[in-house]
């Protein structure tokens, strides 16, 4: 069955998307708190853009170095080590870090290669893992976006907050 939240949202802006999931969050006293790599800040920025977020936006973690995700997140400096920054843990690490830190009962994480530079053959350029939690469930999973680095940026805050709005919508 086809989500219509997606198919509603697929064309509008990022602003309708924030619209949205503010319709989805206040209603049910929801928070949202958002831990950035590759974004710098952007889904945030979306949200806060909207005029009554603090209705329902908590606070946002720009956690672009390693350090900033071990202090400010509690991502555990092994598993940087081990597996880098742009992977499942750290994506998973970083939305639970978020809920820990924050009063907020939603989260989303963003982690990946923007580009131009820093892609690999295992994790080439436009490569993006995602952590969501949303009451009762926290999920990961990872996007390969094409383009530039604004166009890999643009489409890393679109997808979150079209699955953030997906998750919301699903039946508790």
């Amino acid at each position: 069955m086809t989500n219509p939240y997606t198919l509603l949202n697929s064309e509008h802006s990022t602003q309708y998307l924030c619209t949205q999931l503010a319709g989805l969050l206040v209603p049910r006293g929801l928070k949202l708190v958002t831990a950035e790599s590759c974004t710098g800040g952007l889904i945030a920025a979306a949200c806060t853009d909207l005029a009554g977020s603090s209705a329902w936006f908590e606070r946002g973690f720009v956690t672009y170095s390693n350090d900033a995700k071990i202090e400010l997140l509690g991502v555990e400096p092994r598993l940087l080590r081990r597996a880098g920054a742009v992977c499942e843990g750290v994506a998973r690490a970083m939305v639970q870090g978020a809920l820990a830190h924050a009063k907020a009962q939603v989260a989303v994480a963003v982690t990946g290669v923007a580009g131009p530079t820093g892609g690999s053959p295992a994790k080439p350029v436009g490569t993006v893992w995602f952590g969501f939690a949303v009451p009762g469930q926290v999920l990961t999973e990872k996007c390969h976006f094409g383009g530039d680095r604004a166009a890999v940026r643009a489409a890393t805050v679109r997808h979150a907050l079209e699955r953030l709005g997906e998750l919301l919508l699903k039946p508790e």
